[in-house]
């Protein structure tokens, strides 16, 4: 066991505030609020009023300790990004054989006529993420990254073809851009 320290500072937003109770990490902003489960027992989070340090528990010289550390840095950048910026996901509607009847209707995006079935197809969205259509594209908002790629996800697999080959038949509602924070290169 070595006594070597390894933390991390991450800068916060204007308007963000991060908090830990129990073993949940809360970020609150102006777009709301996103929590997510902590591992309070592998890294200390110290929250102040400009910054956020996580702190290693773990024997630092580790190579799955360093990549832990990393990727909650990571989390915390999500989610103070998203609270104060804002996540959107685009996908594109692609319907070469029948024309596709997209509508968001509540929490959830309502798929007609797809491949001329009679019964339309549903994708519920995971609370906390809206859906707007536009022509060809479906854009996704909220203010967490695993929610708006959750529903991504959910309505790439409820245009999922079965039984036809897809090299012929490519009609279905496809991720063009990844979950990422708004105005974020």
């Amino acid at each position: 066991m070595s006594t070597e320290v390894a933390a991390v500072t991450v800068p916060l937003p204007p308007k963000v505030t991060l908090r830990l109770e129990g073993s949940t990490l809360i970020g609150e902003g102006p777009l709301g609020t996103v929590k997510r489960r902590f591992p309070k027992d592998a890294i200390g989070v110290v929250p102040e009023k400009d910054w956020v340090t996580l702190t290693l528990h773990l024997p630092p010289r580790r190579r799955q300790s360093k990549s832990l550390l990393r990727t909650w840095e990571a989390h915390v950048r999500n989610i103070t990004g998203g609270v104060s910026r804002g996540v959107e996901a685009r996908m594109k509607i692609v319907a070469a054989h029948f024309p596709m009847k997209v509508a968001a209707k509540g929490s959830e995006l309502v798929i007609e006529n797809f491949l001329g079935e009679k019964h339309p197809r549903t994708a519920p969205l995971v609370p906390g993420t809206k859906a707007n259509v536009d022509g060809e594209f479906v854009t996704l908002t909220g203010n967490d990254v695993e929610q708006v790629g959750q529903s991504a996800a959910n309505i790439e697999r409820a245009t999922h073809i079965r039984d036809y080959d897809p090299r012929v038949f490519q009609d279905g509602i496809y991720l063009i851009e990844p979950a990422h924070l708004k105005g974020a290169d």
